[in-house]
């Protein structure tokens, strides 16, 4: 592979999942997150550089591109990840504070990875893959709280919008929109409704009620491997796209599968 990748949110789950994968195809893989001693240890691991990032803050973005820019002249992945679940509750009851926190990171965090990746992938002419972490919540309704839901939408849209200006550039923008993932995200909130749960119980659970893929749950790894094939040259045609991984879930419902006896 040989090319240069940044990943926001790259410390644990999904983004260390596919730092791992792209470091294991031949990437070389900079990891920005807010946790700094799973970042860094996981960066060592795999030959890759870690840096403290704030996706909220343009600054702190602005430096993990440069980062990669100084340290090996150019960018070619830029897969923005990090995210947070925000509010839960009624619509009637939600704190405001707390909704404009998630927009900060979940929408303004990709917004300026984009912003800033687009930046030196325009510099450099040779274009690039912008990847953007959404969610099924985006795809269907009842999957996520209100200020979730609307920040990963946003993100669908923000891809579009942005595949439409820099393909010009040779820039590709998708977004992956997953779903049942037993994060550390999820499986916080499963633990509020269903007491002490594992990863594993969560991933049973979606495997039998979230899934057409009966019993088949998803992971971190299938997520990964989304990226790593809409950061391959073999998508190289591929741009505006949202890349559903939900086993089928928010295309169709298997309650009247009798009628296919």
């Amino acid at each position: 592979m040989g090319k240069v990748a940044v990943i926001t949110g790259g410390a644990r789950g999904i983004g260390a999942a596919t730092a791992t994968l792209f470091a294991q195809n031949g990437a070389h893989v900079i990891i920005a997150d807010i946790l700094d001693e799973l970042g860094a240890t996981l960066a060592d691991s795999i030959g890759g550089r870690y840096i403290h990032c704030d996706v909220a803050k343009e600054d702190n973005v602005e430096s993990v591109i440069q980062l990669a820019l100084t340290w090996k002249g150019q960018l070619d992945i830029m897969l923005n990840n990090a995210g947070i679940p925000g509010p839960g509750g009624s619509i009637a009851n939600l704190d405001m504070e707390r909704v404009m926190n998630v927009l900060s990171v979940n929408v303004n965090g990709v917004l300026h990875g984009i912003k800033h990746a687009a930046r030196a992938m325009i510099h450099s002419g040779k274009g690039g893959s912008i990847i953007c972490m959404s969610s099924s919540a985006a795809i269907m309704g009842g999957l996520g709280g209100h200020a979730y839901s609307l920040s990963k939408e946003a993100i669908i849209g923000l891809t579009r919008t942005s595949a439409c200006e820099l393909g010009v550039h040779a820039i590709r923008v998708n977004s992956i929109s997953p779903h049942g993932v037993p994060s550390e995200m999820l499986v916080s909130a499963y633990r509020k409704f269903l007491g002490d749960v594992s990863p594993e119980d969560v991933s049973k659970i979606v495997g039998e009620r979230g899934s057409l893929l009966r019993g088949r749950g998803a992971s971190a790894q299938d997520v990964a491997q989304a990226a790593l094939f809409l950061a391959s040259d073999e998508t190289g045609y591929i741009t505006a796209h949202n890349l559903v991984v939900d086993g089928g879930y928010t295309s169709a419902c298997n309650t009247m599968s009798f009628i296919y006896q």
